[in-house]
């Protein structure tokens, strides 16, 4: 096929007021570059700007990236317009697409549909978002979901990220043809990791937010540590740290859980290769980048059973946990410490990610979509 003009918008991307949402969106079209030529396209609110629109634009790992920041306001319909311009201003100084790749069926993305009906240009949309599992608790409510159902309805092709979110697109009433397409995990900086470490260390990684149930893992932790085991836990990312550090505090275990803040991706990779395991006991998750990732280095993985994790959880890999299980969580973790699990090879690991995640497995996918949507 040739190399066609691919336009990835979405309404989730990292920016200046938030530097790391929608990163796994960039690594997509990142992964679609190397089969097309790709540019991105963002509209983003900043309440700290005086201009009424400002224009970003960089190479960003080899992709022209042109992020529009609006001055943000109190009202969200003068901001959805504003939004909507920023995206009308900035599709003006890209290149003519064949196609454009929208993300996350936000109201943002009625800008790909705009784009459709005013151009003739088609669109298609990965889904990340867990608002739209079935049974998800991140409700976006009747009316998000009646702008999804209609951007959804537009599009040629949806690519969510696991199954779970395929079907509650389904039960959502879009009845566009979709395909799962995993996130994508860069193999060649996510080595096969060669620690050997006489005392076995743990890590998470992530936000820090509230759906990623730091107390529970601390609390695990704490159980483990009193029934006398040894290890050691390590816990970060972008998201706030002082709830870890007074933990660590009041039982007196810093000799055992450290802490630390916001790395680059390349420092996560260097992070996972100094480490054994990776603890994610998430409420809930769509596909997450770093379960991928956690596998291309080797490490053993524990996991809640959410979200579509064990749509791409072979046996050996790690263990997936009743969601919220703490005993369950703190029994698999002290099996693992008396090595009484059957761990797979990081070699099996890190090929099964390459042929899963991989940027050039990913690329192919989506090449051979474009390909039915284009004709050529």
């Amino acid at each position: 096929m040739e190399r066609k003009n691919i336009l990835f918008i979405s309404s989730w991307f990292p920016n200046k007021v938030e530097p790391s949402n929608g990163n796994f969106v960039q690594r997509h079209a990142e992964a679609v570059s190397l089969k097309h030529h790709v540019e991105v396209l963002h509209s983003i609110g900043d309440f700290n700007q005086k201009e009424k629109y400002l224009f970003d634009e960089q190479i960003i790992n080899g992709i022209r990236t042109l992020i529009v920041y609006y001055r943000n306001s109190n009202n969200p319909l003068q901001n959805f317009y504003r939004r909507m311009k920023g995206y009308q201003l900035g599709f003006s100084r890209m290149k003519k697409p064949d196609l454009v790749h929208a993300n996350v069926l936000h109201n943002s993305m009625l800008f790909a549909v705009y784009l459709k009906k005013k151009f003739k240009i088609p669109f298609v949309v990965t889904e990340h978002w867990t608002a739209f599992q079935a049974d998800s608790s991140d409700s976006i409510g009747l009316f998000g979901n009646k702008i999804a159902k209609y951007i959804g309805n537009n599009a040629s092709m949806l690519f969510p990220v696991c199954d779970r979110l395929r079907k509650g697109l389904c039960l959502l009433g879009i009845k566009t043809p979709a395909q799962v397409v995993p996130n994508v995990v860069n193999t060649d900086i996510f080595e096969i990791g060669k620690s050997e470490n006489t005392v076995k260390k743990f890590l998470h990684i992530s936000s820090l937010t509230y759906m990623k149930n730091i107390p529970s893992i601390l609390n695990v932790f704490l159980k483990i540590h009193k029934r006398g085991y040894n290890f050691e836990l390590s816990l970060g990312g972008n998201g706030d740290l002082k709830p870890i550090q007074e933990f660590i505090s009041k039982h007196k275990l810093d000799h055992k859980i450290k802490y630390f803040g916001a790395i680059s991706h390349s420092e996560v990779a260097q992070k996972m290769s100094e480490h054994d395991a990776f603890v994610l006991f998430s409420k809930y998750e769509n596909q997450p980048c770093v379960i991928g990732e956690s596998m291309s280095v080797g490490l053993y993985i524990f996991s809640s059973d959410v979200g579509g994790i064990s749509e791409f959880f072979p046996e050996n890999f790690g263990i997936l946990i009743e969601n919220d299980n703490e005993e369950e969580l703190c029994n698999a973790i002290i099996k693992y410490l008396q090595n009484d699990v059957k761990v797979a090879s990081r070699n099996e690991m890190h090929q099964y990610a390459k042929n899963t995640f991989g940027r050039d497995a990913i690329a192919a996918k989506y090449e051979q979509s474009y390909f039915e949507i284009l004709g050529t």
